[in-house]
């Protein structure tokens, strides 16, 4: 076994053991990088614990041969007269004497509430994403971040209520879940209560964001999101002709991208065209100007129709060499990058994203390259990357709740993160929460590059 993220390890091994049952918890003290010659017995002395609670958070310790070596990371737990167990106490880090307590000043208190577990697609997904969270909570203590982190497995037919009884729930500065729409109502009222921020991950139904000021949702719902990518697409393709390819996909979701933006550009007076994969070759052509600039929206993010629409776009722009054609693509579009590159940059391809992982980052083969070492295995191949996900989101609120305290609000320019994949930035919802209003496109340019265009 890889020593160097062992602490990882036996985190996410205790997950699993704790299947599908709502409210279990795990919890450490922190993380600690063993010195040359360090001991078990030094250790557990230093911290104030017994060598049984120290070789009972890190059961490696009981195996046969097991030698502690410098540069091992290992479990601290709590000592049990001030457990995190089920049933025990936390331990509270004391503010600085005569001031009220700031989390700005003591470790971050930070809960994990969603499905743990190894029984289905939404468990696994979410335990990679957890893993994320802890490889952050790890990058930022190495920058002099403290982080207290409790985890419960909450998966869809757990009664979250049970799991917010749990006296350790109240303490958290920030819960990050749920997973699940029936799950938001009781979260928002707790944080209510206990001055608690949620950081709402992925985009479920949360109503209690326009009234709830403790709730962050970092991703829009559809309706918003499309809304967003149609001002943003005017802003950038303003003095363009837009020339719309139906592709006769009955099973299409594209068409509140398309008719949305249909209908702006016509309150706005912006001409466009609409033409058809199965147009012959003269009316196709037809549909392009030959004065102005072309941007072209399929109303499918389908492959084969994608497929289709490159090849007849080869055969157009063959014979109109200077008719200048860009493509406005949909996100779908970056699973197709593998077979597409080419065409990708020879039409100056724009792809809207809540989220883009540059495979040929250094930051990104970095922290694939930590994922593997800690866990054993590679980061599912899937849209978003859910480790990363994790990373990014975590990393970027537990610093500024490091920074600001109470007054965090995920505002532009508050963090100063730079993301692997997930920009953030969040706008009040009228009196309520907090939404995430970054988006970006991924422009693959005629000069064979790769950027990103952050809104």
């Amino acid at each position: 076994m890889n020593q160097h993220f062992r602490c990882f390890l036996m985190l996410v091994a205790f997950v699993f053991t704790v299947g599908t049952a709502a409210g279990q918890t795990s919890n450490w003290k922190e993380m600690h990088k063993v010195k040359r010659k360090e001991t078990i017995f030094g250790i557990a002395r230093d911290n104030g614990i017994t060598v049984e609670e120290l070789m009972n958070a890190n059961p490696d310790m009981k195996q046969p041969g097991y030698e502690l070596k410098k540069g091992d990371y290992i479990f601290i737990p709590y000592p049990k007269d001030g457990a995190a167990a089920s049933g025990g106490k936390a331990r509270v880090e004391a503010s600085p004497a005569g001031s009220v307590d700031d989390m700005r000043r003591r470790a971050i208190r930070v809960g994990v509430m969603l499905p743990l577990h190894n029984v289905n697609g939404d468990g696994r997904r979410m335990v990679e994403y957890y893993r994320g969270v802890l490889m952050a909570c790890d990058s930022l203590k190495q920058g002099g971040v403290s982080v207290d982190i409790r985890a419960w497995n909450v998966p869809e037919d757990a009664d979250i209520r049970q799991t917010l009884k749990d006296k350790d729930a109240e303490k958290c500065d920030l819960i990050i879940g749920p997973l699940y729409s029936t799950q938001v109502k009781a979260l928002s009222d707790f944080a209510s209560e206990h001055g608690i921020k949620v950081l709402i991950p992925f985009s479920i139904n949360a109503p209690e964001l326009k009234t709830n000021p403790n709730l962050f949702q970092v991703y829009q719902n559809a309706t918003e999101y499309n809304e967003a990518v149609i001002a943003r697409f005017l802003e950038k393709f303003a003095g363009y002709h837009a020339v719309f390819i139906d592709c006769n996909d009955t099973t299409s979701q594209k068409g509140i991208f398309t008719f949305g933006l249909r209908r702006r550009m016509e309150t706005m007076g912006r001409n466009y065209s609409i033409t058809n994969l199965k147009s012959s070759e003269a009316f196709f052509a037809k549909a392009f100007s030959k004065t102005m600039p072309n941007v072209v929206i399929l109303n499918t993010g389908r492959s084969p129709e994608l497929n289709i629409a490159f090849a007849k776009l080869n055969n157009f722009t063959m014979n109109n060499p200077d008719i200048k054609v860009t493509m406005f693509g949909y996100t779908e579009w970056m699973m197709y990058t593998k077979y597409n590159l080419d065409n990708y940059y020879k039409y100056n391809v724009h792809i809207p994203a809540a989220f883009y992982t540059n495979p040929l980052s250094a930051r990104t083969a970095r922290i694939e390259l930590k994922y593997r070492w800690n866990f054993h295995e590679d980061m599912m191949q899937a849209l978003p990357r859910f480790a990363i996900t994790g990373f990014d989101q975590a990393y970027y609120f537990i610093k500024g709740l490091h920074l600001y305290g109470d007054k965090f609000t995920g505002a532009r320019g508050m963090v100063g993160y730079t993301p692997i994949q997930t920009p953030l930035h969040f706008e009040r919802v009228g009196s309520g929460g907090y939404q995430n209003r970054s988006i970006l496109f991924v422009h693959y340019t005629p000069g064979h590059r790769i950027e990103t265009i952050n809104f």
